[in-house]
C-alpha cells in the first residue's frame, strides 16, 4: 500500500510538470504568433506561390528558346573529316623526300640483271634435286 501511495505522488508530480510545460509552450507560441493572423499567412503564401510560378516561367523561357541554330550532326561529321584530311595533307607536305642512298646508310644498291640469269638454276630443277636428296636420305635411314 505504501508503494501505491509513492507511485500516485510521482504520477501527480509528472502530470503537474507536463501541464506547466504545456502552459509555457502555449505562452511562447502566443508570443511568437503575436500579431500574426491567418490573413497574413494566406497573403504571404499566395505571394510565395506567385514568385515560384514566375521563377518557373523564366526558367522555361530561358531553356526552351535556342540561342543559336540547332546543331546538325552530319555537318559536324563532314567538318571533322575535312579538318582531319587537311591535317594529314599538311603532314604529307612536311615530310619531304627521303633519298634512297640516305635510307641505306650511304651504301649503293646492287645492280640487277633484267634478263634471264646465266648461273641460275630453274626452280623446278632445284625442287627435283631436293626431292632426290630426300629420297636418298630416307633410303639411308631405312637401312
Amino acid at each position: 500500500m505504501l508503494e501505491q501511495q509513492i507511485y500516485s505522488i510521482e504520477s501527480a508530480n509528472i502530470n503537474q510538470e507536463t501541464l506547466a510545460a504545456m502552459k509555457n509552450a502555449g505562452a511562447a507560441m502566443k508570443a511568437i504568433h503575436g500579431k500574426m493572423t491567418m490573413e497574413d499567412v494566406d497573403v504571404t503564401m499566395e505571394q510565395l506561390r506567385e514568385q515560384h510560378e514566375l521563377t518557373q516561367e523564366i526558367g522555361n523561357a530561358i531553356t526552351s528558346m535556342p540561342i543559336t541554330e540547332p546543331i546538325d550532326d552530319d555537318e559536324l561529321e563532314s567538318d571533322l573529316a575535312a579538318l582531319e584530311q587537311e591535317k594529314l595533307d599538311e603532314q604529307m607536305l612536311r615530310t619531304g623526300t627521303v633519298p634512297v642512298a640516305d635510307a641505306l646508310g650511304g651504301r649503293a644498291l646492287p645492280a640487277v640483271e633484267t634478263g634471264p640469269g646465266k648461273n641460275k638454276v630453274p626452280v623446278h630443277e632445284e625442287e627435283d634435286d631436293e626431292e632426290e636428296e630426300l629420297r636418298r636420305l630416307q633410303a639411308e635411314m631405312a637401312m
